[in-house]
């Protein structure tokens, strides 16, 4: 769970990057915001899967 945050916080970071430079309508940060919501999907199941058990 915890390379999982990691994971998160990285991609997180490169889109403020790339947001900065390019903006936010940029096809790079749209992309890197599709794939921080894939990792935080995956954290979201992770976490209710641990509170129904």
């Amino acid at each position: 769970m915890d390379n999982l945050r990691q994971k998160i916080e990285k991609k997180r970071k490169e889109m403020n990057g790339l947001a900065k430079d390019y903006g936010l309508l940029d096809d790079r940060v749209l992309n890197k915001s599709r794939e921080l919501d894939r990792l935080l999907n995956e954290y979201q199941r992770l976490v209710i899967h641990m509170e129904v058990r």
